[in-house]
């Protein structure tokens, strides 16, 4: 499971209501090879489901993740951090044993 912080929530509902989405769009998370750490993740606005997704509720958001991502990223929390010194959108993964600085490259 894919979970949301109440900040999070907040915003991906204010986001997609500024954007005027669909009612039925979601967050898609991901994970693909790359960054500083070995891997990086990926977060944009979707409303069309694949096949193998796997689909989480948390706070009234919805969050997609394809089949290969998820076992990366079972058991991780999106948090939101705003404000002067805000990163923005974040993930905080149990899993990962290493991350880079900027918070966006992560290894197993």
């Amino acid at each position: 499971m894919i979970t949301v912080s109440d900040s999070a929530a907040k915003q991906v509902k204010k986001i997609l209501g500024e954007e005027g989405m669909p009612e039925s769009s979601f967050v898609r998370v991901g994970v693909k090879g790359g960054g500083c750490s070995g891997l990086m993740y990926e977060m944009d606005f979707d409303s069309e489901l694949k096949e193998g997704d796997q689909s989480f509720e948390d706070k009234g958001v919805t969050i997609v993740v394809d089949k290969k991502s998820f076992l990366y990223l079972v058991g991780t929390e999106l948090r939101y951090s705003g404000g002067l010194n805000g990163k923005g959108f974040e993930f905080y993964n149990p899993n990962a044993n290493r991350t880079c600085g900027c918070g966006e490259s992560f290894s197993l």
